[in-house]
């Protein structure tokens, strides 16, 4: 619950959030006649504002709060990137809305979400309160699902859920559906996410592939992709930490990235707090490999270029592993944050290169 005072009376509703956020301990009411200036004053310090103004003014109140949230400066390195992305999460995160029963959001100009929120919430709705941050999170989700993003090494769409990170990136993807295929039986997905990378496989041929994920949200949307796919009798989509059970001649893993600590659950696509995937797969790889088989790691070396691992590291967990190196294919980066100058990490962003590592027993 989280508490707040209202026209002399205590209040309390049900707090908000698909993704975890702690409530906040201060609430104060706020509507159209605060400015943008006290709203980030009071965000800064740790009050929270539950608006009750019009929809419209909180988008552009929240725009004009993020507008005063210092970044990183150019070239000042990851961790103070990091720090200033926290900071502006907290503080935009500072701006709530209320929800009346049935995912209805009481407010002038306010949009239809229903649909939206019951895809995240489920259809029970209570009366409640979160971040408006959020909210427009789940809109912007909510469209992404029913488009989707189209994959042109599928020549189809995948329609990424809330919470589940979306293949916009397609370097990653175009190796897996480029590298020669060591047997076309069976193969496993580890940390399938969308469903992208099995159903390039089951589209190239593989018969069956055994596709895993540890977040429900993430099964959940992978079946859903594979079916829309036609591919749901070639692709099993199972719940698992890593690996399912036996061998297989083909193991497919695109892990996060970056060895860092993620900011909120859906930074988890990116970042691997210790390396925990990455040398999960690693040191599980060998014993779930048939013999001959190849596991394809599929690694950004963005990490070596900001100075959080190094390529001798990676090498090392390749030969404690039992690994070695069969081949390599290699993509440049091709998202447009390579060629801004103005992003605090271009100059590793530019030098980034993905690599599909192909590892024998």
């Amino acid at each position: 619950m989280i508490p707040w005072t209202e026209a002399g009376q205590e209040r309390s509703a049900v707090w908000r959030s698909a993704l975890g956020a702690p409530p906040p301990k201060r609430v104060v009411v706020a509507d159209d006649r605060m400015s943008a200036a006290t709203a980030y004053r009071l965000a800064c310090e740790g009050t929270a504002l539950l608006w009750r103004g019009d929809f419209h003014n909180a988008r552009q109140l929240l725009s004009a709060m993020g507008r005063r949230c210092k970044p990183a400066a150019p070239g000042s390195g990851f961790h103070r990137h990091r720090q200033a992305q926290s900071q502006r999460a907290r503080t935009l995160g500072m701006l709530l809305v209320p929800y009346a029963e049935g995912h209805v959001v009481p407010l002038r100009r306010a949009p239809d979400v229903r649909e939206a929120c019951a895809e995240v919430f489920g259809p029970e709705a209570p009366p409640a309160v979160g971040q408006l941050r959020e909210l427009l999170g789940l809109i912007g989700a909510h469209e992404w699902r029913k488009k989707g993003v189209h994959v042109p090494a599928l020549g189809a769409r995948v329609h990424p859920h809330h919470g589940v990170f979306s293949p916009i990136r397609g370097e990653y993807v175009d190796l897996v559906a480029e590298a020669p295929l060591p047997g076309d039986r069976l193969a496993f997905d580890v940390g399938t996410g969308t469903g992208v990378l099995a159903a390039v496989l089951a589209r190239r041929g593989v018969r069956h592939v055994v596709a895993t994920d540890l977040d429900a949200r993430a099964v959940e949307c992978a079946g859903d992709n594979v079916a829309r796919l036609g591919l749901d009798d070639r692709v099993e989509v199972v719940r698992a930490d890593l690996f399912p059970p036996g061998r297989a001649p083909l193991v497919v893993c695109n892990p996060p990235w970056l060895p860092a600590t993620p900011i909120s659950p859906l930074d988890h696509a990116v970042y691997d707090p210790g390396g925990r995937m990455l040398r999960g797969f690693l040191g599980g790889l060998a014993e779930h490999l048939e013999p001959g088989g190849e596991g394809w790691l599929i690694l950004s070396d963005l990490a070596e270029h900001l100075g959080l691992r190094g390529r001798g590291e990676l090498l090392a967990e390749f030969e404690q592993a039992g690994l070695r190196v069969a081949g390599r294919l290699d993509v440049p980066p091709r998202h447009r944050r390579a060629a801004d100058e103005d992003d605090p990490l271009h100059v590793a962003r530019a030098a980034e290169v993905t690599s599909l590592w192909r590892l024998t027993r």
